[in-house]
């Protein structure tokens, strides 16, 4: 096996994931549009098709019940339920369960059946519909085919071609273990599900415990990570598990061959060959549980509820010797159809992590209710679902099609509509004009401009500039924004917005978020300026101020970074080194190394860092100079720890011993690792200063604008 430069070097400092932004991997090219292919769809057409795979059984992977709609529920809910708030990472774009890790997971056993039975329809519609939204599509087709109405459906998610290698799914070297609880039934911070490999937690009870209220406290801590409260937690299992059933005709262990990633050659992708009778049909293996929850398992309708909570459960191994709960009464005993053949019957069967749901007295009182107002279960299911299916898609601009609902929810960080023109260009020189006469400094304009903006998420597309939520909770108050310096700078940002609005004889307004993009770039160019250049920061106005009812703080609080390398700010109990909190923040703000590096050393000569102590490597901050880079990069300096801090060093001249500035980790990384010296050479060369200036300005109007959906 050829090895890695990481496998020789394991603590090296990884940007790999940076080069993931630096272009397109895939076969389409430049011109490809998948918005604008995917508006030629005709939806009806594709859910006729979709419908019609669904109801056909194929010999070689037979259908439950004649109908895969169960099969394609689960394969979209384990598409899109990968999602966490921590990071925004995981989730249904990109269609990453296609590769691994995903794609060989445990708890995806038999999902790769599901994919290749949608084959046709891909091939039918090429390059008008991506593999991620055909997946969630089929879900929500499975969904309304057995009966039920979902709340609906948007499209637009790109395939990705390659894995996302920023994902952390945890510590663990095998799948099924579960190292990542730092106490107790505390998962470490940042992770979704408990166990490696499976997508929530362990269906018969934590570490196979058949405890129903441990498994209580797993689904409610996973399901929270990923934004979901005990009401639509307990709508989606309830949901779920209204349809279809469990496989576990033997033992896994015995059964299975390997998953996809490790199967031969010859099985083209396919994993989990199974030696047990025929291998499917009646003989699949899948989890090692077997049976249905319902005696209807492919229609909407309470069985679920009525099964779970009107009758007494014990826990028993199965046929596939894992844990699983059987009907105490004889009422339930071969009621349920048998999956395969219709002259037969079985008993309808519950998990641990059901039986969860009816011990802890929060999710009782919940699944009670829906069982008492169906409409209601419904509603919430309809409600989680869409939820579950398009949290990691940002705002509504984003969503396509003609099932997208005209509703807005909270968790999509809605914005109002502006009812105003925005400014123009001679606007715009105007209030850049007052911005420079203003009593804010360039650092302050810049380091405003910098804490709207670097809050994006390219990961789920949360966050940015537009909405102007920098001057709401939580944000107003996050230590890596410098609280009462921000309400010193918003304070004047919000009188010139009222005196420019108040002046204007038409319906011209300029908001609050537009003005403090505009402020960062009138700082960049006085800057530029001072520094002998003359440099433009290009200005899109549209953006709007959104309201503290349109803000979820709880949810917003997930975006706070503990660390901001770009300005210094190194935060309290980190599980990482800052360096590699740099690097994973400026993939989420889809950066390549260089563009990384650029808006650091810029950042520092601007002297736009948090706290009052100057830049380290910058005599003269407030220019835009290569100054960082020249003194970074020079011999004439020696480094030493500093007994100041964990991550802080001395910086000394050689010659007179005495300390020319304190540094961090998060500064003398772009002289120590090979790569990012590499690019911190090219601006430190004599020539480099011109290149330096227009790169950082091109790289800050990229961040400003990532969030500027419409300008796409």
């Amino acid at each position: 096996m050829q090895r890695s430069t990481q496998d020789w070097w394991p603590n090296q400092l990884n940007l790999d994931i940076l080069d993931q932004n630096a272009g397109t991997v895939g076969p389409m090219d430049e011109g490809y549009d998948y918005a604008e292919e995917f508006e030629e769809l005709d939806l009806d057409a594709v859910k006729e098709d979709i419908e019609a795979v669904m109801t056909t059984t194929q010999d070689w992977w037979p259908a439950d019940y004649g109908h895969y709609g169960p099969l394609f529920i689960r394969m979209a809910w384990h598409s899109a339920g990968t999602y966490r708030t921590a990071d925004g990472r995981g989730g249904a774009a990109g269609g990453r369960q296609r590769f691994a890790p995903l794609n060989s997971w445990p708890d995806n056993a038999n999902l790769d059946k599901a994919r290749r039975l949608l084959e046709p329809v891909k091939q039918k519609y090429g390059r008008k519909l991506s593999w991620s939204d055909l997946i969630v599509l089929a879900g929500n087709v499975a969904i309304e085919s057995m009966g039920f109405r979902t709340f609906g459906f948007a499209g637009g998610r790109e395939d990705d071609y390659r894995p996302d290698d920023s994902v952390d799914w945890g510590p663990e070297d095998e799948m099924d273990t579960q190292e990542r609880f730092d106490e107790a039934g505390e998962i470490q911070e940042g992770l979704g599900a408990s166990v490696m490999g499976l997508i929530y937690v362990n269906p018969e009870g934590p570490d196979g415990n058949p405890d129903p209220e441990l498994s209580a406290e797993n689904i409610r801590q996973t399901f929270s990570r990923m934004a979901m409260n005990d009401k639509e937690t307990a709508a989606l299992i309830a949901g779920g598990h209204t349809f279809g059933k469990v496989h576990g005709a033997d033992d896994p262990d015995e059964n299975l061959g390997p998953e996809p990633e490790a199967a031969p050659i010859e099985q083209q992708g396919l994993g989990w060959e199974n030696e047990h009778g025929t291998g499917k049909g009646g003989d699949t293996i899948t989890s090692g549980i077997e049976g249905p929850w319902t005696q209807s398992p492919t229609e909407w309708d309470t069985g679920y509820l009525d099964n779970l909570l009107d009758y007494e459960w014990a826990a028993q191994k199965g046929p596939g010797g894992a844990w699983q709960w059987v009907p105490v009464d004889e009422d339930l005993q071969d009621s349920a159809p048998d999956a395969h053949d219709d002259e037969e019957s079985v008993t309808p069967m519950m998990l641990t992590t059901d039986i969860a749901l009816k011990r802890d007295p929060d999710y009782r009182e919940i699944i009670e209710e829906f069982q008492e107002n169906p409409m209601e279960f419904g509603m919430n299911f309809a409600k989680a679902w869409y939820k579950l299916t398009h949290r990691d898609m940002g705002p509504p601009e984003r969503f396509l099609g003609p099932e997208v609902p005209d509703e807005e929810m909270i968790w999509q960080d809605p914005l109002p509509d502006a009812d105003y023109d925005t400014i123009d260009e001679a606007d715009a020189e105007e209030l850049k004009a007052e911005l420079r006469d203003s009593d804010l400094t360039v650092q302050q304009l810049v380091k405003t401009a910098w804490a709207s903006a670097s809050t994006y998420r390219d990961s789920d597309k949360r966050g940015g500039a537009n909405g102007a939520r920098l001057r709401l909770e939580p944000q107003k108050s996050w230590a890596v924004n410098e609280p009462e310096e921000l309400t010193h700078a918003l304070q004047t940002l919000e009188g010139i917005q009222e005196e420019f609005n108040a002046s204007q004889g038409d319906d011209t307004r300029v908001s609050l978020a537009d003005l403090i993009v505009l402020g960062g770039a009138a700082g960049v160019e006085q800057a530029a300026a001072d520094a002998g250049y003359d440099v433009e920061v290009p200005f899109e106005p549209g953006r709007v101020d959104a309201a503290a009812e349109q803000t979820d703080e709880e949810s917003f609080e997930a975006l706070k970074p503990k660390v901001d390398g770009f300005r210094n700010y190194i935060g309290d109990d980190l599980t990482r080194q800052p360096e590699e909190l740099l690097v994973d923040r400026a993939d989420l703000l889809n950066l390549t190394a260089s563009e990384m590096t650029v808006l650091a050393g810029g950042l520092r000569a601007l002297g736009a860092t948090h706290g009052d102590a100057e830049p380290a490597f910058v005599e003269e901050p407030g220019t835009l100079t290569n100054e960082f880079f020249v003194n970074l990069t020079d011999m004439g300096y020696e480094w030493e720890e500093s007994a100041d801090g964990e991550y802080a060093y001395e910086v000394r001249d050689r010659d007179t011993g005495e300390v020319a500035w304190d540094a961090t980790r998060l500064d003398l990384v772009f002289g120590s690792n090979a790569r990012l010296r590499a690019i911190a050479d090219v601006y430190a060369a004599a020539d480099g200063e011109e290149q330096f200036v227009q790169d950082f300005a091109d790289a800050w109007h990229k961040v400003m604008t990532l969030d500027r959906f419409d300008l796409e």
